[in-house]
């Protein structure tokens, strides 16, 4: 066995790697589909039911377009920022504890990869699943950014269970 570990650990790595390409495959197919498909560009917006529609956003910031004020840089930044935070997710991936770490990590991680995707090519991303009900209305997003935050929903779940054994070997006395 390597330093590097093996056995369990190349298992959860494959599984983060898979939920990765998975996400990657969803959104950016479904992205495909919203452009060239069903062409909502030219559409606006359609009615899937009463709570939900999808709505054709160009985001040129982050989650919620936070930082679109960036300007023509901006992209460039963003996916700078945005590999350095999948480079480091593969760092954390290969020491993933288990198998629910492992699927969240891919899942963010190929979500930011759409993303990045969607900049290089566009300039923006392509946001459009638009949910509203009673007069409230969420922000429009994407296949990308619901799996990178079911992700950290995961992590943070995670983060806040108790293991036996796990507390009580970092635990001073």
């Amino acid at each position: 066995m390597s330093r590097f570990g093996g056995g369990a650990s190349t298992g959860r790595l494959g599984l983060g790697a898979l939920a990765a390409l998975i996400v990657l495959a969803l959104d950016q197919g479904g992205k495909a589909w919203i452009l060239y498909g069903l062409d909502l560009p030219n559409l606006g917006s359609v009615d899937l039911l009463p709570f939900l529609s999808l709505t054709m956003v160009w985001n040129h910031g982050v989650t919620f377009g936070l930082l679109a004020g960036l300007g023509s840089a901006g992209a460039w930044v963003l996916t700078v920022v945005a590999l350095a935070v999948v480079v480091t997710l593969c760092v954390w991936l290969r020491r993933a504890e288990n198998a629910q770490v492992a699927l969240a990590l891919g899942a963010i991680g190929g979500g930011a990869v759409g993303n990045v995707l969607d900049r290089l090519r566009f300039g923006a991303v392509v946001d459009f699943i638009h949910a509203h009900a009673f007069g409230y209305s969420w922000y429009v997003f994407n296949i990308a950014d619901a799996a990178i935050v079911c992700g950290v929903a995961v992590l943070v779940l995670d983060g806040l269970v108790t293991r036996p054994g796990k507390d009580a070997k970092s635990t001073p006395r």
